[in-house]
């Protein structure tokens, strides 16, 4: 194992504490509990978002932690859930009196100490609402998307729902806004080469040097297929078949495009896939509103991308062109960066 660490059993405090310290005026960690808030929260009236989960997939989920997105994240351990503990003080440190929305990915580690958290802020008279995020069309079928994977589709959950929540939306209003985003969000991945977990030492899996997985998830879990690897234009064709049929979407609709590398891909590729997926969609007539290549939710160095797309409305086309800023993102708004603030 080649990593630029020391002891690996304190990778995840040292990089929490790298964050923290380069971005003093936007985020403040929680020692105690390793998890981060805004710098400047709680801000009064408004509901608070708090995600979740671990290591190993920055920027998610600590990196959209700032204005216009969430407000606190409680962060585990590589490909660990963060406990109920870290979750609640992150909620008690945001939180103003509207409220706590727990948005995360469907994972069931996830679930279960988001579910105590929950517990434990009602007994303090914190009222809080859960939203999962289920955007991974490989791991389940249509009709049974609620077991659906967390994945890139994350990004859009937390720019919709900060944008209504900084609004000073209601909680069930935030809330609202994070369910319609998940139903119009749809994502798939490939995978060509595996991670390693510091703890670990050695690859999470074993994949041929010609080979690709098509569906595999951030956490190696396998995808639905394995095979021969396929020039660009057909493994992003591959994968657009399969999220445009799960809507499906039809000529003049509109979508927001994110291309996703997974930690060790070229940025170079990545718009090798933008320019085939942006024929694809005009000669289906459908109109891309918005599109954002890069890293927005990795796994370690895995080689691969993924692509999201967002089924838009005049509702989330607002909420998606809202001001945004955190240390990993950056939306200007019509007043300059984060609307002048």
């Amino acid at each position: 194992m080649k990593k630029f660490v020391n002891d690996p059993k304190n990778f995840t405090r040292e990089y929490v504490e790298g964050v923290a310290a380069a971005h003093p005026d936007q985020l403040r960690l929680l020692d105690d509990a390793l998890s981060l808030v805004r710098a400047d929260s709680p801000k009064d009236g408004k509901v608070a978002i708090i995600t979740g989960g671990g290591s190993g997939h920055l920027p998610t989920f600590l990196g959209y932690v700032g204005y216009g997105l969430c407000d606190g994240v409680a962060i585990g351990d590589v490909f660990q859930s963060p406990g109920a503990d870290q979750i609640v003080a992150a909620a008690e440190a945001t939180q103003s009196g509207a409220g706590v929305l727990f948005l995360f990915g469907h994972y069931s580690g996830d679930v279960m100490n988001f579910d105590m958290a929950a517990e434990i802020l009602e007994m303090s008279d914190i009222e809080s609402k859960t939203v999962l995020v289920t955007d991974d069309v490989a791991s389940a079928p249509r009709d049974n998307w609620q077991k659906r994977r967390g994945v890139a589709g994350l990004f859009f959950a937390y720019k919709l729902a900060g944008a209504k929540a900084e609004a000073m939306g209601s909680l069930e209003e935030v809330a609202r806004v994070a369910e319609k985003t998940v139903a119009a969000t749809r994502s798939m991945g490939v995978a060509l080469s595996p991670c390693i977990i510091p703890e670990v030492g050695k690859p999470t899996f074993e994949i041929g040097e010609n080979e690709m997985e098509i569906g595999m998830g951030i956490h190696g879990e396998r995808g639905i297929r394995r095979g021969e690897l396929k020039p660009a234009d057909e493994v992003t064709a591959e994968l657009m078949d399969a999220i445009i049929n799960d809507f499906p979407l039809d000529s003049g609709a509109e979508v927001a495009v994110l291309v996703n590398g997974l930690g060790s891909t070229p940025l170079e590729e990545l718009y090798i896939v933008y320019r085939k997926i942006d024929q694809l969609l005009g000669d289906k007539g459908i109109k891309v509103y918005r599109n954002y290549v890069g890293e927005f939710a990795t796994s370690m160095e895995m080689g691969g991308f993924s692509i999201t797309l967002l089924k838009l409305d005049d509702e989330l086309k607002e909420l998606l062109d809202a001001p945004a800023q955190s240390p990993f993102f950056i939306q200007p708004g019509p007043g300059g960066i984060a609307g002048g603030r």
